[in-house]
Parts: structure tokens; C-alpha cells; sequence
């Protein structure tokens, strides 16, 4: 039974890194940094799901463990680029509402080149796997989130 743990982790392991290097080479979010490509991302979902409840930079650092100053350089960065909007908290003068601006022509095409790249990995495994994968993925990444903090 352990020697099976043992081969099965490996596994998992080898699987994971082949799946991060194929991303990774794949240059999914190659037309902007990686950090924000995940902001647009949460940003994007956020505004979907709870459209009135926007996030601030400090929801964003507890979520990708993005210290404060880097978040602070990269929002800039993102707004300078006109990609999230700003607003200041009227009942709070200290906090700052971040928006994502999906009409920004960065966003649109980033967002459509990921999209383009995932559809055709749902074509290829067919859609009642890729719904299972997805599911998976939400398990893990949970579970990891549970395991490390």
C-alpha cells in the first residue's frame, strides 16, 4: 500500500509539472505578465458573479499572496493600461473599489486567445471529460489552498 502512495504521488506530481510546463510554453497569457492576466481573471469572475460587491487590493493580495507593494505596482501598471478603474469607497474614504474595464482592448484579446486555447482543449477531450477535469481542477486547487495555508 505505501509503495503505491509512493508510485501514485510521483505520478501526480510528474502529471502536474507536464501540465504547468505545457501552460507555461504555451505562453497562455503571453500578451500581458502573468500577474496581470490572474488579476483580470478574479476581477473578471468577481464582477460576473457579484457584480455588487467589487473587490479591493487587498482581497486581491489574500487571494494570489501577491505582497501589498507588488500589488500596488502591478494595479498601477493595470491602470496606466487601462485595464481596472478605480473608486474610492464613499462610505469608507480608505478603500478603493478595483474594476476590471472588459472593454479594454488588452482584456478582450487576452481573454479571447485563453478561451480559444481552452476550447480547443475541450474539443479534443470531448465535453463530458472536460467537465470532470474542471471539476477536479476546482477540488484540487481547493484542497492545495487547505493543504498550504
Amino acid at each position: 500500500m505505501a509503495l503505491r502512495m509512493k508510485d501514485l504521488n510521483e505520478e501526480v506530481l510528474d502529471a502536474w509539472l507536464r501540465l504547468t510546463t505545457a501552460i507555461s510554453n504555451a505562453k497562455l497569457v503571453s500578451d500581458m505578465p502573468y500577474n496581470e492576466a490572474l488579476i483580470c481573471n478574479l476581477l473578471y469572475n468577481s464582477q460576473k458573479q457579484q457584480p455588487d460587491i467589487p473587490l479591493t487590493a487587498t482581497d486581491l493580495c489574500k487571494t494570489t499572496q501577491i505582497l501589498k507593494s507588488q500589488m500596488n505596482r502591478t494595479l498601477q501598471s493595470m491602470e496606466d493600461k487601462g485595464l481596472i478603474e478605480r473608486e474610492r469607497s464613499t462610505q469608507d474614504k480608505r478603500q478603493v473599489f478595483l474594476r476590471l474595464n472588459t472593454d479594454s482592448p488588452a482584456f478582450r484579446t487576452q481573454h479571447a486567445k485563453s478561451l480559444k486555447l481552452i476550447d480547443s482543449l475541450i474539443e479534443k477531450t470531448g465535453e463530458d471529460k472536460a467537465e470532470k477535469i474542471a471539476q477536479l481542477f476546482a477540488e484540487i486547487a481547493t484542497l492545495a489552498q487547505e493543504t498550504i495555508q
